[in-house]
C-alpha cells in the first residue's frame, strides 16, 4: 500500500455499469481488474481484455437481475489503496457545500504526466459519481504468468481480509466447482511457498503415509488414503490460511470489500504456458471467461447474499475446510485451565499455606516457613500493581513506533536498536515510580494468579476481534502461565524433573519474546544469513499501517505476559 503524499499524479479509476434489464438496481455485482497505466504489463492487458470481453457480454444478456459494475482500478499507489478508495465515494458520497468549495482534499499541484494544472467541476453534474446497488459479491480477477510451469491451466484463489474476515464459504465453493468441473483448472489457495519446500514437514508427510499404508494392511476396510504429497499441501494451507487470517492484513484488493461486509474474492488465473504464445490465448481466455461467466451467474441467480453456510473457517484445501464449531472447541479446551489455576491460590475454606524455603531465611524477614494468605487480605493489591505497571509499560512501548519513525534517515535497524533501548528505559522509570516487583517477597503465586487472569481475559477479548491471532498467541501464552515458576523453587524437585523444567522454561522465555520468535522463524523458512534485527522492525511497521487488530495483541496482551513471565522466573 502506497500513498499519494506528494500529489505528484493522479490515479484515476475507470467504472462501467450495466444496467440489469431484470432487476429494480438494488443489487449489483463488482467486478474489478487492477492495472498500472503507466507501467502497463502483458498480464494486465490480458486482464482488462478478458473483462471488457465478459463486460461486452453480460451486456447484451438479457438473464440479468444484478447490475453489473466494472471497475478498472488504477493501481500506480497500490491495488488496495484504489479499490479502496472507489468504495470509500461509493457508499460515502461527496457533497458540493451552495458556496462552491469541496469537502475533500484534492491535489491542485502540476501533473507532469497528463498535464493538469488545474482541476475543474461542471457543477450541473457536480454529483454524477454513478453508482448501481447494493453489492452482492465481488471478483477480482487477475492473470499472471508463473515462472514454474504446470500441466494445466491453474487458478489460485484470495480470500483472506482485514483481521482475519472471511468471504462466506459458497462464494468459494462455487468458484471451484465451477472451475474444476466446467473448465478443469487446477484450483490452488494461496499458500506460503516456504512450507511447500519445507524438508521437515515432507519428512513429517512420510511418515503419516506410512502409517496409513500399515493401517490399511490391517484392515483394509479402513480408507486411510493420506499421501506425503497431500499432507504437505493441506498443511500448508491450513498453517498459511491461519497465519493470514491472524495477521490481520488483506492478500488483496479484495479485502477493500469486507470492509463494507461484501463477499469478494481475487481470482488468478495463470496459464500453463507462455503468455508471449499466441496460439494458446485464446482457448485460455475461453476457459477464463467461462468461469467468470458462471460465477455471475451463480450469484445473479440469488434471491438474497450469502448467509447460509460459513463465515469463520480455515481452509485446508480449496473443498475441505475446518469449521469454527471445531477449532473453537480447542482454543475453549486450550484457556479453560487458566481461570482455575487463577483461583487456586485462594481456594479453600479460609486460607491457603505457600511453603517456602527455609534456607532463603534472613533476619528481620517477615516471611516464615507458611505464609497464611486469608481470602479477606488484601495482599492481592501489590501483585495487581505489578500487572498494571507492566501493561502501562506496554502502552508506551506499543506507541513509541509512531514517534520513531517521525526521525528521517533512520534505518530499520536503527529504529529497533532505538525500541529496545527506549523500552528499557521506560521500564526502568515505570520501576522507580512505581516501586519494584521484588518488594514483597514470597508473593510469586499472587503475581502469577492475576498474570493468568490477564492473560485469560486478553485471550477472550481477543478471540472476538481475530480468533486466529488468539488461538495461535494461546499456544504460546498458556504454556507459559501453567509453567511458570521461580527458578529457585526448581531445587525442590528431582534432577530430571528440574533439568526438564528448566529447559521448557528457556524454551518458552526465548519463543515468548515477539522479536526472538520473529527472527527464528523466519531463519528457519529462509535461512538465517537474510535473517536481520531490523526484520522485526518493518513487520511491526507493516501491521501498523494496516491497523492490525495483530499489533494490538503483540503489545497488549503477549508482550505483559511474556515479561511478567520473566518476572517471576527471576523472582527472589
Amino acid at each position: 500500500m502506497q500513498s499519494n503524499s506528494s500529489c505528484a499524479s493522479v490515479g484515476v479509476n475507470s467504472i462501467g455499469i450495466i444496467r440489469a434489464p431484470r432487476g429494480d438496481g438494488k443489487e449489483a455485482i463488482v467486478l474489478v481488474t487492477p492495472y498500472n497505466p503507466w507501467k502497463i504489463e502483458l498480464s494486465e492487458a490480458l486482464s482488462l481484455g478478458l473483462a471488457f470481453s465478459i463486460f461486452s457480454l453480460l451486456g447484451q444478456v438479457s438473464w440479468l437481475a444484478k447490475d453489473i459494475v466494472w471497475l478498472a482500478a488504477d493501481s500506480q499507489f497500490g491495488e488496495y489503496t484504489s479499490v479502496s478508495a472507489w468504495l470509500k465515494d461509493y457508499h460515502s458520497p461527496v457533497f458540493f457545500s451552495e458556496s462552491g468549495k469541496m469537502n475533500v482534499d484534492m491535489c491542485y499541484e502540476y501533473n507532469s504526466h497528463q498535464d493538469w494544472d488545474r482541476i475543474t467541476v461542471n457543477w450541473a453534474n457536480a454529483n454524477a459519481f454513478k453508482r448501481a446497488g447494493t453489492m452482492a459479491a465481488a471478483l477480482v480477477l487477475k492473470v499472471l504468468e508463473k515462472k514454474e510451469r504446470q500441466e494445466r491451466d491453474s487458478l489460485t484463489i484470495y480470500a483472506e481480509a482485514s483481521n482475519g474476515q472471511m468471504p462466506n464459504l459458497d462464494l468459494i465453493n462455487i468458484v471451484h466447482y465451477l472451475a474444476v468441473h466446467r473448465q478443469g483448472l487446477r484450483v490452488k489457495i494461496a499458500t506460503i511457498g516456504s512450507l511447500l519446500n519445507s524438508v521437515w514437514l515432507r519428512s513429517i508427510g512420510e511418515i503419516v503415509q506410512r502409517l496409513c499404508r500399515f493401517a490399511k494392511s490391517l484392515d483394509p476396510r479402513w480408507k486411510y488414503d493420506i499421501t506425503s504429497a497431500d499432507y504437505v499441501e493441506g498443511s500448508a494451507t491450513l498453517a498459511s490460511s491461519m497465519y493470514y487470517q491472524a495477521i490481520g492484513v488483506p492478500t488483496g484488493s479484495h479485502g477493500a470489500f469486507r470492509d463494507y461486509q461484501v463477499d469478494a474474492v481475487t481470482l488468478e488465473l495463470s496459464p500453463w504456458f507462455s503468455l508471449k504464445n499466441e496460439n494458446s490465448q485464446s482457448a485460455f481466455l475461453l476457459r477464463g471467461g467461462r468461469l467468470i461467466e458462471g460465477v455471475i451467474r451463480s450469484v445473479n441467480n440469488l434471491l438474497e447474499k450469502f448467509h447460509q453456510s460459513f463465515f469463520l473457517y480455515f481452509l485446508t484445501a480449496p473443498n475441505k475446510f475446518v469449521s469454527v464449531g471445531v477449532y473453537m472447541i480447542a482454543f475453549a479446551l486450550l484457556i479453560a485451565p487458566l481461570p482455575i489455576v487463577a483461583v487456586a491460590p485462594f481456594s479453600g475454606k479460609n486460607k491457603i499455606r505457600l511453603s517456602t524455603d527455609k534456607g532463603n531465611q534472613r533476619p528481620g524477614n517477615t516471611c516464615t516457613d507458611e505464609i497464611e494468605i486469608t481470602i479477606g487480605s488484601w495482599k492481592w493489591l501489590h501483585a495487581a500493581k505489578v500487572v498494571f505497571m507492566i501493561h502501562l509499560w506496554a502502552v508506551i512501548v506499543l506507541l513509541l513506533p509512531y514517534f520513531i519513525s517521525q526521525i528521517p534517515y533512520i534505518s530499520p535497524t536503527t529504529s529497533m536498536l532505538v525500541w529496545v533501548a527506549v523500552a528499557i528505559s521506560a521500564l526502568l522509570i515505570v520501576y522507580l515510580i512505581l516501586g519494584s516487583p521484588y518488594s514483597s517477597d514470597c508473593e510469586w503465586a499472587l503475581l502469577k494468579s492475576i498474570m493468568i487472569a490477564a492473560a485469560f481475559i486478553g485471550l477472550g477479548l481477543m478471540s472476538i476481534i481475530n480468533f486466529s491471532t488468539a488461538q495461535i498467541g494461546a499456544l504460546i501464552v498458556v504454556p507459559m502461565c501453567l509453567m511458570v515458576r521461580p527458578l529457585k523453587r526448581h531445587k525442590e524437585v528431582a534432577l530430571c524433573t528440574r533439568v526438564m523444567l528448566m529447559a521448557c522454561n528457556l524454551v518458552l522465555a526465548v519463543m515468548g519474546s515477539p522479536p526472538a520468535a520473529l527472527l527464528i522463524l523466519k531463519g528457519l523458512s529462509e535461512g538465517f544469513g537474510r535473517v536481520g534485527i531490523g526484520d522485526f522492525w518493518v513487520w511491526a511497521e507493516f501491521l501498523w499501517i494496516w491497523n492490525s487488530a495483530t499489533y494490538l495483541y503483540l503489545f497488549l496482551v503477549h508482550l505483559p505476559c511474556w515479561a511478567l513471565y520473566v518476572h517471576i522466573l527471576l523472582h527472589p
